[in-house]
């Protein structure tokens, strides 16, 4: 049965029925689990949203979502960060972040000093060209996301924000525990 014919005027179910037909979605069967299409639909939605930030981001600035992200969490913590935790808060290697500090740091945006508590950690921090570089790109940012989500009402995104919230408590409290 034709989905438009059952409800022809809610623009609402015409743009569920556009989603059930991109990306990752059109992996779900009309069979499988509502939870597995759950799923699919979240990851659709993010990925499609991150290409899009991206897109801008590289497009606006020359700048990679790496390096943003990156500079959002030096940006969070004026006193800087320890290398070792700047790689935690971003979930990548210690690698990945060296080799993005080596670069930022030869372009003038971040400073490395040595942790005056562990002679072998360094402490990373945005320099003051670093803070507006990326106050000029976390504006912008902001402004993308608000219209990327702007066909969502203030309701239902609390309610999608609480229920988000509900799920990743749910997942963190099945994670098994850290191997010792």
């Amino acid at each position: 049965m034709n989905r438009s014919a059952v409800i022809p005027h809610d623009p609402s179910h015409a743009a569920l029925s556009d989603a059930e037909e991109l990306g990752h979605e059109a992996r779900a069967g009309d069979d499988d689990h509502a939870v597995l299409k759950l799923w699919l639909r979240m990851l659709a939605s993010t990925t499609q949203i991150e290409a899009e930030i991206r897109k801008r981001l590289r497009e606006r600035f020359g700048i990679t979502l790496a390096r943003f992200d990156y500079m959002a969490q030096l940006y969070r913590y004026r006193e800087g960060l320890k290398m070792r935790v700047l790689s935690r808060y971003l979930m990548v290697t210690g690698g990945n972040v060296t080799g993005l500090t080596d670069e930022l740091e030869r372009e003038g945006v971040v400073l490395r000093t040595a942790a005056p508590d562990d002679r072998r950690a360094w402490i990373l921090s945005l320099t003051p060209k670093g803070r507006r570089s990326f106050e000029t790109m976390a504006k912008e940012h902001e402004q993308w996301i608000l219209e990327l989500f702007s066909g969502l009402d203030m309701k239902t995104v609390r309610q999608l924000h609480s229920q988000l919230g509900q799920l990743r408590v749910q997942v963190m409290r099945n994670e098994p525990p850290p191997a010792a």
